[in-house]
C-alpha cells in the first residue's frame, strides 16, 4: 500500500531554467505541500518565488518559499540539485564536469546539515559524474543520493517508438541505460510494445518497419535531441523538469516505481564502482535496488563502454 507523507517539503537548489521549471511542475501537479527554491542570486530566486506565488489559486494548495540562504531547505523530505554550469551549444555533458563537481563539493555539506534525512536527487550534468561525487561528499547511504539519469532519455525513446509504430506512448515499455550522454544504450532486447517483444514487432498497416536501420535512427535521435533543443532555445527545461518531478513523486508517494535513475552499479555484467542508469526501484527509501534486467551481449558491451566513459572522467578529477 502506498501511503503518501502527511506533510511534504521539496527543496529545489538552483533557480535557473531547470530549477524554476521543476518548481512550477511540482506545484502544478501537487507534488509537495511546500516547495522551497534556493539560489545564490537573491533577486532571481525572489522573483521566481513571487511569480509562482501569483499562480497559487490555480494549482493544488501549497506553500512556495525561496531564499539565497540554505536554511530555506531545512527539514526537506527531498532535495533536488539543479545548480550547475549551463551547457552551451556544441558542448558535451562531460565537458561540464569540472565546474559542477566543484559546486557539488561546495554546496552539499550545508544541505545535508539542514536536511539530514532527505533523499537527494542530482539533476546537474554530467549527472553520473556529479552523482558519484555527491555520494562521496555527502557521506549518506548511496540509495539516498542518486541522479535523474536516463529517465528523460527513456521518455524520449518511448515517444519516438510510439510515433514510429503508430501506438500510444503508454503502450511502449523501453529503457535507455548507461551514461546520460553520448554513450547511452537503448535496451532493445528487453523492450516491449503492447506486451510484444520489440524485436518481434510487426509493423501495423501503413506504418514503416521497426528494423535495424529504424532502431539505429531512433537511438541516434534520442542522443542528439538535447543538443537540438539547446541549439534552438539555449537550454532544456520543460521535459527534464517534468521528469525530475516524477522522480520526486515516486519518493514522496512511496510508489515502488522502477525508473532508470543514475545510481551506484556494482557487479552488473562486469561493471563496478561507477554511477550509471539502470532500471532501479525508487520509493521512500530512495533508489534502492538495481533490477537485474536481461541484456544482450551487444548491450552488455555497450554498457561497459559507457561505464568506462564515465570512469575516465571520474579518474581525471580524482574520484
Amino acid at each position: 500500500m502506498n501511503v503518501p507523507r502527511s506533510t511534504t517539503k521539496l527543496a529545489v537548489v538552483g533557480a535557473g531554467s531547470v530549477g524554476s521549471t521543476l518548481a512550477y511542475a511540482a506545484l502544478a501537479r501537487g507534488t509537495a505541500r511546500t516547495v522551497a527554491l534556493m539560489d545564490v542570486n537573491k533577486a532571481k530566486v525572489d522573483a521566481e518565488v513571487l511569480d509562482l506565488q501569483h499562480g497559487r489559486m490555480f494549482v493544488p494548495e501549497a506553500e512556495v518559499i525561496g531564499s539565497d540562504d540554505v536554511e530555506v531547505c531545512r527539514g526537506a523530505d527531498v532535495v533536488v540539485v539543479t545548480a550547475g554550469a549551463k551547457q552551451q551549444p556544441g558542448q558535451s555533458r562531460l565537458d561540464l564536469a569540472e565546474a559542477t563537481i566543484g559546486l557539488t563539493r561546495k554546496i552539499l555539506p550545508g544541505l545535508v546539515e539542514v536536511a539530514p534525512d532527505a533523499i537527494y536527487v542530482m539533476v546537474t550534468n554530467p549527472v553520473d559524474v556529479v552523482t558519484f561525487a555527491a555520494q562521496q561528499v555527502s557521506g549518506l547511504p548511496p540509495e539516498r543520493v542518486f541522479g535523474s539519469g536516463t529517465v528523460l532519455d527513456s521518455s524520449r525513446l518511448r515517444a519516438a517508438l510510439a510515433e514510429h509504430c503508430g501506438v500510444a506512448t503508454a503502450n511502449v515499455h523501453a529503457y535507455v541505460a548507461g551514461e546520460h550522454g553520448d554513450s547511452e544504450i537503448a535496451l532493445w532486447s528487453s523492450a516491449r510494445i503492447a506486451g510484444v517483444p520489440l524485436l518481434e514487432w510487426e509493423a501495423l498497416p501503413g506504418r514503416p518497419p521497426l528494423d535495424d536501420a529504424a532502431r539505429a535512427t531512433i537511438a541516434r535521435e534520442v542522443v542528439e535531441s538535447a543538443y537540438k533543443v539547446i541549439s534552438g532555445k539555449g537550454a532544456t527545461n520543460y521535459a527534464v523538469g517534468l521528469a525530475a518531478t516524477r522522480i520526486v513523486e515516486a519518493v514522496l508517494k512511496n510508489e515502488h516505481r522502477v525508473m532508470p535513475v543514475s545510481t551506484r552499479v556494482d557487479g552488473f555484467h562486469g561493471i563496478d564502482g561507477v554511477c550509471l542508469s539502470m532500471p532501479t526501484l525508487v520509493d521512500a527509501r530512495g533508489a534502492t535496488t538495481v533490477i537485474d534486467t536481461p541484456v544482450s551481449d551487444e548491450e552488455a558491451a555497450g554498457l561497459r563502454a559507457s561505464a568506462e566513459s564515465v570512469r575516465a572522467v571520474l579518474h581525471r578529477f580524482g574520484l
